[in-house]
């Protein structure tokens, strides 16, 4: 018997000892509880009760094999933002040279929070709500924001899918629609659409066909049906896939999460074969070193990895909440967070190797176009023709061979140059035109496509796969809205599930109007960043420095076996929370700085124009910042003045089969420790034994039941075979 226990110490002093409910419980043999004279909650015994419990606690649905739970994870991880997000920042801030803050970000903050969010998951097995609930009540508002912003994302999120769909059915066809401007039949006189000569096919067929969208956020212009009928599909997906938990969205995975691989590896083959591909590819890849010293480009890497890994959404913890006990999510946590980073790699590649073969035609486009203005002014005697080298041939002209002849011009026509209007034609030009989100995707990734052999074949597979990388990252979307409700409210997965995507559909109705697309860019812009880097640093403070990092290292050990790397003692201690933090004062700094605004297309002027949003966009762009944020300080100022309990403050336990099972009863500390001991609380020595550590939520403090008054019991008797138990 341990040195320490009330017992012992009864046997070596003279002094009356009360022996707590910790002392008894921990050495007697095993007994049905509730039956017994000691069941503290004073209700009746229910069989049928009794076994929901158990049922509810042993029969969580579990993955059926580790390659599917690491391909959801995968599916959820990897999405949109790493075909369109990625490559645009890699361009943008310093090319190849990129790669090193996010790299060096991802293994000292993302890494660390997603093995954080992976652990806990693992070892509580409940979603986002019963997580932080169990660990810190006064901090279980970060359950509810989470569910909150994972439902403001998933809202514009699948109105992305839709669109992809409406593509995907209007790539069955050659030549593909976008292809070339339509023509318009004014009497026997055809003429090309007016907004798509100034424009592209392609940005003519984005804006105009596809969104038929309106000059302003201020004029509705009334539901787009197109585009109402594929929110819907892509609402049905989703429903289908989640409609029975992991047992329908598991098999999902194993298509949508493979699928963009082989499409991808597909596109890179098929890019690098093209002409031009390896000038994208060089312009990619090209160091500039002096974008490192930049804090811009670390603040845009660590957005990035933030957003990348999912964190903050409940998506990671839910998922990880229908793993076994033993499961290595320390092995998890490094091989997802790596594949991640590997395939934003691979998509940059795909990408800027698509890119560089537009570049290339755009150039040559640009070169021919110019040459016939230059052939003009020669035939017209604008120009000598002794201005032209001899050796150019203007039925084969090359981009090199106009830039020699443009600089022989420029230099003897310098104080009439700019009358002339000929352009440079540079590939770099064309290159550094950076674009991304549905600009890289439905307007220069689908030009690009229009130029392959068997276009209809690659537009296919291209859209095929941002439906699956949107449908992979929907799922675990929602698993962070309907585990935790589903774990805390005990309702029908099947109804639940259903109930939430009618919902959904209907509220998001907004974002399929002809406007519908400034609400997109509202919602991507401001729902998420700022909420969702407040719940991960509160997450991390109420593991790190509430929970405590050292007790959390030790329940680690236990539950995987070996002990995890010191370097996460100190980056969850300290490391990440100060790169939170300072993540978190650069975002809302970049909120003030940058006026709230969106880009508009001006249909008369065929172009985009930035403008700023009115007073009532203004007001639903800060309640969604408000209303995401709420639950953090609603639910710790309702659990701090105790005007809603917290279910910590009482205990029963039931043993069964060598288990102990928590269940929350409504006693009071005095009524209960009067009931056990028939004691005055102040006599009543502390209930927990020091050999003992403690596992669940406290009264005084969360995690320390040590220096709780009046020997308020806590649930550190509790086994991992229990959801309540594992942490």
């Amino acid at each position: 018997m341990p040195k320490n226990s009330k017992v012992t110490q009864r046997e070596h002093s003279s002094e009356h000892v009360t022996e707590s409910v910790a002392d008894l419980l921990a050495h007697q043999e095993p007994v049905d509880y509730k039956r017994s004279v000691l069941n503290v909650t004073g209700e009746a015994w229910d069989k049928q009760k009794e076994g929901d419990e158990e049922l509810d606690a042993e029969n969580r649905p579990a993955w059926n094999s580790k390659l599917q739970y690491i391909l959801a994870q995968i599916g959820y991880s990897v999405g949109l933002g790493n075909v369109w997000r990625f490559p645009y920042l890699c361009q943008k801030n310093g090319g190849g040279a990129y790669l090193v803050p996010y790299l060096v970000l991802l293994i000292i903050i993302g890494l660390p929070l997603f093995f954080l969010e992976l652990a806990v998951g693992q070892r509580i097995r409940r979603g986002s709500i019963g997580v932080w609930n169990y660990i810190c009540p006064r901090l279980g508002g970060i359950g509810y924001a989470s569910c909150l912003v994972c439902f403001f994302v998933g809202l514009y999120y699948n109105v992305i899918i839709g669109w992809s769909i409406f593509y995907f059915f209007k790539s069955f066809q050659y030549p593909l629609p976008w292809s070339e401007c339509p023509i318009m039949r004014n009497g026997s006189v055809a003429v090309v659409e007016t907004e798509c000569e100034r424009s592209s096919a392609t940005t003519y067929f984005w804006y105009r066909e596809a969104l038929d969208i309106s000059n302003s956020i201020s004029e509705s212009g009334g539901l787009n049906w197109k585009m109402t009928l594929c929110l819907l599909v892509a609402w049905s997906l989703v429903g289908l896939a989640m409609i029975k938990g992991i047992q329908s969205s598991g098999k999902v995975m194993y298509f949508s999460s493979l699928f963009p691989y082989l499409v991808l590896v597909c596109f890179l083959v098929r890019g690098l074969l093209l002409r031009g591909a390896v000038d994208g590819i060089m312009h990619m890849f090209t160091p500039k070193l002096d974008k490192m010293l930049d804090p811009q480009v670390w603040r845009e890497a660590a957005t990035q990895v933030f957003f990348a890994l999912g964190l903050g959404f409940g998506g990671v913890i839910a998922f990880s909440s229908y793993n076994k006990q033993d499961n290595n999510c320390h092995f998890d946590a490094t091989l997802v967070s790596f594949i991640n980073f590997f395939t934003s790699v691979l998509a940059t590649l795909v990408v800027f190797a698509v890119l560089g073969f537009k570049a290339n035609i755009m150039n040559e486009k640009c070169v021919v176009e110019n040459a016939e203005k230059i052939l003009g002014y020669l035939n017209t005697n604008v120009l000598s023709h002794d201005l032209i080298p001899p050796h150019v041939n203007f039925s084969h002209l090359t981009a090199k061979d106009y830039n020699e002849m443009y600089r022989v011009i420029m230099t003897v026509k310098e104080g009439h140059f700019k009358e002339l209007g000929l352009d440079a034609c540079l590939l770099e030009d064309e290159l550094n035109k950076s674009v991304q989100g549905t600009g890289l995707a439905f307007i220069a990734f689908t030009e690009a496509m229009t130029h392959f052999p068997a276009s209809p074949f690659w537009s296919v597979m291209f859209f095929l796969m941002l439906i699956n990388l949107g449908l992979g990252s929907m799922i675990g979307t929602m698993s962070g809205i309907t585990t935790p409700i589903i774990d805390t409210f005990k309702v029908r997965k099947e109804v639940f599930t259903v109930g939430c995507c009618i919902f959904a559909f209907v509220v998001g109705l907004i974002f399929v109007q002809r406007s519908g697309n400034y609400f997109v860019t509202m919602f991507d812009d401001y729902s998420a960043t700022l909420p969702l880097t407040v719940v991960v640093i509160l997450e991390n403070i109420a593991v790190a420095w509430i929970y405590g990092t050292k007790k959390f290292m030790q329940e680690l050990t236990e539950m995987l076996g070996f002990r995890p790397y010191q370097f996460y003692y100190y980056a969850w201690k300290y490391v990440s929370p100060i790169c939170m933090a300072v993540l978190m004062t650069a975002s809302i700094i970049q909120l003030g700085v940058s006026p709230p605004g969106y880009s508009a297309w001006i249909r008369e002027e065929a172009a985009e124009k930035f403008l700023f949003y009115p007073t009532w966009a203004m007001a639903i762009l800060i309640s969604l910042i408000i209303l995401a944020s709420l639950p953090l300080p609603l639910v710790f100022i309702l659990r701090q003045f105790h005007l809603v309990s917290d279910g910590s403050n009482a205990l029963s336990v039931t043993y069964k089969k060598g288990r102990m099972m928590k269940d929350i009863s409504n006693l009071e500390d005095n009524d209960e420790t009067r009931f056990i001991l028939s004691k005055v609380p102040s006599e009543t020595p502390s209930p927990m034994p020091t050999h003992r550590s403690y596992l669940g939520p406290g009264s005084s403090s969360p995690m320390e039941m040590s220096s709780a008054p009046n020997g308020r019991y806590g649930s550190g008797y509790l086994l991992a075979s229990t959801p309540e138990s594992e942490l």
